[in-house]
């Protein structure tokens, strides 16, 4: 149980996708504009992570393991009809949601952190259990990482911020910050998993 635990904060915060490997800053620059769209789209992200896990583990176990050559287009079939899969779930059950995600939605089919996690899991050997968790934290830190820029973004966007550093300066410089945060977690737990 001990081990979970270490891999979902591992993956949420000591190495967190976003702040630390550098993995999902498309959805992380453009929509974290707003606090709930950023959350949601965090939360969408998580579940194209966990099936993604899922059926990672599955190909890995059972159709890939004599075909490593074919991992990587496999994992982008899988990636590309889980995306499909949420944004018909997503357009059905909530179309401002939708209409507010826009093209993000779509590109989660490219976003590399769903990539790297496929990958991640398989060089590290994690089984279901270990991938499903790996997963979570993965969405659990893309999320707190969107979460976190869109909080910041709309305090700044009702303060008074100087004109040279508005808008994208303004949040290269944010994210640059938050890295360097996120990345004091892996000096102080070592260098973790």
């Amino acid at each position: 149980m001990g081990e979970l635990i270490w891999i979902f904060a591992s993956a949420s915060v000591i190495n967190n996708f976003t702040l630390t490997y550098f993995l999902g800053l498309c959805p992380f620059f453009g929509v974290s504009g707003r606090l709930g769209t950023a959350f949601r789209l965090g939360l969408a992200n998580t579940l194209v992570l966990l099936v993604t896990a899922t059926a990672t583990w599955a190909l890995n176990t059972f159709v890939l393991a004599h075909a490593p050559y074919l991992r990587l287009i496999s994992f982008i079939v899988v990636i590309a009809s889980t995306v499909q899969f949420v944004e018909l779930v997503v357009r059905r059950w909530s179309p401002r949601l939708f209409q507010a995600l826009g093209i993000f939605l779509p590109l989660i089919t490219t976003n590399c952190a769903i990539v790297g996690l496929a990958l991640f899991q398989t060089n590290r050997g994690y089984g279901l259990v270990e991938g499903l968790v790996y997963a979570l934290g993965a969405g659990a830190g893309l999320t707190l990482a969107l979460a976190i820029m869109a909080g910041l973004r709309e305090r700044c966007a009702s303060s008074r911020v100087p004109r040279l550093v508005q808008g994208t300066a303004l949040s290269f410089i944010v994210a640059g910050i938050l890295s360097l945060a996120f990345m004091g977690f892996a000096g102080l737990f070592g260098a973790a998993a």
